[in-house]
């Protein structure tokens, strides 16, 4: 069991270490450089390529049952999901087989949207004290549902 951090920008990155120290669970924080290397001995951090998508396709190509993924990049929540890992957002969303394609499709959806429309540019809200909250409540259930 591993939890796979998908790092760029990712807002919760401490309190992955926090609950999965806690629960003794190996960390993989993946990123493309920047990311200050943790002391933690649970804590492996993998620096890829520079280029589109690399972090995003090292996780996919090792997350699997039993494993835990953080990524706000929905294709790469995806591509977990079908290979049966549990994947949350950093707001504490739960990504998973009854709602990636839902999901996926609202993304192509205000993808096009935004498209069209500039003005729609950098809309919505930022990373609250809730999201965090409901992060860290949806970490603790999904290392509980897997076990020791």
């Amino acid at each position: 069991m591993t939890i796979y951090v998908d790092a760029d920008a990712c807002p919760v990155k401490a309190e992955i270490e926090r609950v999965g120290t806690r629960h003794r669970h190996p960390m993989v924080v993946v990123s493309n450089g920047g990311i200050r290397p943790s002391a933690n001995p649970l804590v492996q951090s993998v620096i890829v390529a520079q280029g589109p998508d690399e972090a995003d396709k090292w996780i996919a190509e090792r997350a699997g049952p039993g494993d835990v993924v953080v990524t706000a990049d929905i294709p790469l929540a995806a591509k977990c999901v079908a290979a049966g890992a549990q994947v949350l957002k950093p707001d504490g969303a739960v990504l998973s087989a009854e709602n990636i394609g839902n999901v996926l499709a609202s993304r192509d959806l205000m993808a096009d949207l935004r498209a069209a429309d500039p003005f729609l540019q950098g809309r919505g809200g930022g990373f609250t004290k809730a999201d965090r909250s409901r992060f860290l409540d949806a970490l603790e259930r999904a290392l509980r549902r897997l076990g020791p």
